[in-house]
């Protein structure tokens, strides 16, 4: 290309472009201004909402001619601090002192909800704070076989359901939530129980029903609770014998409510730290008869006394449940845990139903120079439940550092997906070496 063949040279260019300038000069004769117009939108603001969780107690025990105790009507907290509607809040946590405990002893509780101003997600939570000995009398000397160790967490038994006010002063008892001795109740409330406002047990955790928000949380001096409550009971059986002679458990409940809007509800309040994996079901390649989509939720709660691992199974709602023996026969979840993280697991704990253990379904196996035997029994002070969809181990601090290593791997047996939980689950299981385990630390 060359200028003759543009066939413009630059004197013919600049007489162009003075054309082309004469003619935007005349388009513009008789303008004086641009057209405009202004709108205005003034004194804008932003103003953040609110979350206030009420609770109202109505608690009551029972031990016969020794005594009689309940709550005053209008009991509150609010601010982890209690109130009696009409009065100054006191300034301290509600506190509940049972003493001279003995056989036959019952209480009963209700906790219901005000939250005010936006619907929430509700989560109770707690902890064993005390399981204590105190000595021993000489005829607990002769029925106690731990004398190292309280017993009444393990002789109290204990239920949790969900509830409704009847109408005529009383409730309704629903659902159960979660019921067992103290200990493995309070071994649930560690890892966190999520609840649903529609009182089911089986809700799914994710997206399940909510809690409504109220505008104040008395209306007239009566509470302006949601439906739904929950109700506790607690009794020292009269099978129980001098075993709990001079012994005292201390624990704690709580309860939380996290915003319902942007969330699904799945985060867990209660616990320190949380990793989700997600349900692998292409297994080694293969075609899968009962595929099932999913994510299991493994915590960690590091208390006074005992770390919580917990693993909750949160599946798609088919109907194929990842730890259901129906569905799977084979359903297993071994968890190896390097205590001290070292880089070598030290030792496993295992649920698995049909495997036969000494602590069915639960068991406990060590590594020995890089090989498990078979299952044992959990050892002592190792705990361990089932709660809905959720399995959960408690160990002692004693036991387990405060920085950890552990590794599941959940398994359908190759009926259906499995749920690795490590750092890479690309890699597979290595139940020795745990450079691969996720790693925890209080």
């Amino acid at each position: 290309m060359n200028d003759d063949k543009i066939g413009l040279s630059r004197r013919k260019m600049l007489v162009g472009l003075g054309a082309v300038g004469v003619a935007s000069a005349g388009a513009g004769l008789g303008t004086t201004a641009y057209f405009n117009d202004t709108e205005t939108f003034a004194n804008n603001e932003l103003t953040a909402g609110s979350l206030d969780l009420f609770v109202h107690v109505d608690y009551s025990e029972d031990q016969g001619s020794y005594a009689q105790y309940s709550t005053e009507p209008g009991t509150y907290v609010d601010g982890n601090v209690v109130g009696i509607e009409g009065q100054q809040i006191e300034g301290e946590p509600l506190s509940i002192q049972v003493s001279d405990l003995k056989p036959g002893d019952s209480g009963e509780g209700e906790f219901c909800f005000s939250i005010v101003d936006n619907p929430a997600y509700m989560w109770m939570c707690g902890e064993l704070t005390g399981n204590d000995e105190n000595g021993m009398t000489e005829p607990e000397m002769d029925d106690d076989e731990t004398p190292d160790t309280g017993d009444l967490a393990d002789a109290m038994e204990v239920t949790v359901s969900y509830c409704t006010p009847d109408g005529d002063g009383g409730n309704v008892i629903g659902d159960e939530i979660v019921s067992g001795s103290l200990a493995e109740v309070m071994l649930a409330l560690q890892a966190g129980v999520p609840l649903s406002s529609d009182g089911d047990a089986n809700a799914p955790l994710a997206d399940r029903p909510t809690f409504d928000g109220v505008t104040e949380a008395f209306t007239d001096g009566e509470p302006n609770v949601d439906e739904q409550c929950v109700c506790f009971t607690w009794e020292v059986p009269t099978s129980v014998e001098n075993e709990i002679q001079t012994d005292s458990v201390m624990f704690d409940f709580e309860f939380y409510a996290v915003q319902a809007r942007h969330n699904d509800g799945a985060h867990n309040p209660c616990v320190d730290e949380t990793v989700v994996t997600a349900y692998d079901n292409s297994w080694k390649g293969q075609t899968l008869a009962n595929p099932t989509e999913g994510n299991v939720y493994t915590s960690v709660s590091f208390g006074q006394n005992q770390t919580v691992l917990s693993f909750a199974f949160a599946d798609d709602g088919d109907g194929v449940d990842f730890l259901d023996t129906a569905d799977y026969s084979s359903t297993n979840l071994p968890v190896a845990v390097d205590a001290d993280d070292d880089g070598t697991h030290d030792w496993q704990v295992i649920w698995q139903p049909n495997a036969g253990f000494p602590d069915a379904p639960f068991g406990y196996t060590e590594n020995n120079s890089g090989s498990y035997g078979p299952a044992q029994p959990l050892p002592a002070g190792f705990s361990a439940a089932k709660v809905g969809d959720t399995i959960v181990f408690g160990i002692p601090n004693s036991e387990i550092a405060s920085t950890f290593r552990l590794l599941g791997y959940g398994s359908t047996g190759g009926e259906g997906p499995i749920a690795e939980v490590n750092v890479d689950p690309s890699l597979g299981p290595d139940f020795y070496n745990s450079s691969n385990a996720i790693e925890f630390s209080d």
